[in-house]
């Protein structure tokens, strides 16, 4: 890391994102009052201008323009949630799939709960899309940045997928 944590406030259509760096590359992006997202520390630096390119990709996703995200992502977590989370941008857009689908793709068909579990520690919200995974009967589960955002994102993919 590149001397303190860098971060700015950003608007959205599902609330202000907090949007977390370290000068090289997106460490996380959270909704207000997320699960397991982070305080903002009193060492932590407002720096808008290190997040002009993730801005403009999250604008342009809000703005039905953009499917997929081309950003530097150093989101930190366990090796296996690291593994989850590469398998999660597999998800396509306007597409649900389900823990235990997301669990047999990692040769491991019996984690479905610790998929889920790592899910839901997901750091880069939107961006690694952990709301595209939902119950192995479509309803939808848990999701950090609660249940409506997540209604509304898969609304807004499913309504644009064409």
């Amino acid at each position: 890391m590149d001397g303190p944590v860098r971060y700015t406030l950003s608007p959205s259509p599902v609330e202000d994102l907090l949007l977390v760096g370290d000068g090289r590359s997106i460490l996380g992006i959270y909704m207000t009052e997320q699960l397991y997202g982070p305080t903002i520390g009193p060492d932590w630096v407002r720096d808008p201008g290190l997040f002009k390119e993730a801005e403009r990709q999250l604008d342009a996703y809000f703005a039905l323009e953009l499917r997929v995200f081309d950003l530097p992502l150093a989101p930190r977590g366990t090796a296996f949630q690291r593994t989850v989370w590469r398998e999660l941008t597999c998800v396509p857009y306007g597409v649900t799939t389900s823990y235990g689908a997301i669990a047999a793709d990692l040769g491991r068909p019996s984690a479905a709960r610790a998929v889920g579990m790592a899910n839901g520690r997901n750091p880069v919200g939107i961006v690694i899309p952990c709301h595209r995974v939902v119950g192995s009967d479509g309803s939808l589960t848990g999701y950090g940045g609660g249940l409506p955002r997540k209604r509304r994102l898969l609304d807004m993919e499913r309504r644009n997928r064409h």
